[in-house]
């Protein structure tokens, strides 16, 4: 049997409650009619112009993001700016869109949970934080201490490549073993990171300021701090969604295509490494 949008939707509330999300986000469905078939479910981090274009030229009639593509308001959908040109490609195609953004980084499993093994942690870790009364980010231990250095390589190997990599700060040579995560920007926590006696951080978007205030306050010891990129922290939970939402609609009798978009929709392209060395 064909599923319908409104019978996704209804899946996809209940993994991504909307009633769950931060009073400041727009999640849910975007686009698309609820009485429209539904073969194929394309699963991405940001609603791109490059994702979206990738998703109806796989034939996808649903596009799933955890960004927002309208978060905030806009007066025109004409074709002369990014958003407008977004809006009427997905129009155009029959390609519904559905956002799951703090419904996302709030469940369970969810984006912090996907982010929490692939550092290392074991499944079912403590929250780290609450956000409006929500749990958030994850806090746990792994099976041994190891070398910041070694723990950083391997959060790396794991996660999903992107041009600048893992940005670090810490003594290569420190023993970390309590680790907390917070996948996209996390550097209003770094008290709750205290408070839980975290070794390591990691997270993204970790602005100067912040972060080296935090540095300051713990004196060069721990909390460490990764910076493992936006995108890259929050992409993990994508195949799990996809693999849920597959096995929840063939439960109901209906059977839908999923794909995770291998597309990097991270803003930098490369890296140039500067170096105290000068050309004499």
């Amino acid at each position: 049997m064909t599923a319908i949008l409104a019978d996704v939707v209804a899946v996809l509330d209940s993994f991504y409650p909307p009633q769950t999300a931060a009073g400041w986000d727009q999640v849910g469905l975007v686009s698309g009619d609820p009485a429209q078939p539904v073969r194929r479910v394309h699963f991405a981090v940001d609603p791109t112009l490059s994702v979206i274009e990738e998703a109806r030229d796989t034939g996808a009639d649903l596009l799933v993001t955890h960004h927002p593509l309208l978060l905030r308001g806009i007066h025109s959908v004409a074709t002369t700016t990014a958003k407008g040109a977004a809006v009427t490609t997905l129009i155009v195609a029959d390609v519904a869109l559905y956002c799951a953004h703090t419904t996302a980084d709030v469940a369970s499993p969810g984006v912090n949970d996907a982010l929490a093994l692939a550092a290392g942690l074991p499944e079912g870790c403590a929250a780290l934080d609450t956000e409006d009364g929500q749990p958030i980010g994850r806090v746990g231990d792994l099976a041994r201490p190891v070398p910041l250095r070694e723990f950083a390589q391997s959060l790396a190997a794991a996660l999903p490549a992107a041009p600048v990599g893992l940005r670090v700060s810490g003594d290569p040579s420190a023993m970390v073993q309590r680790v907390a995560v917070q996948g996209g920007a996390g550097d209003g926590r770094f008290d709750a990171v205290r408070a839980v006696g975290a070794d390591v951080y990691v997270t993204a978007d970790l602005r100067h300021h912040p972060a080296l205030e935090a540095r300051e306050e713990a004196r060069g010891a721990a909390p460490y701090l990764i910076d493992a990129g936006h995108w890259a922290t929050e992409a993990l939970w994508l195949a799990d969604s996809a693999d849920r939402l597959r096995a929840a609609l063939s439960e109901r009798g209906a059977d839908v295509e999923t794909y995770v978009s291998r597309l990097c929709t991270d803003p930098w392209d490369f890296l140039v490494p500067t170096t105290d060395d000068q050309e004499k």
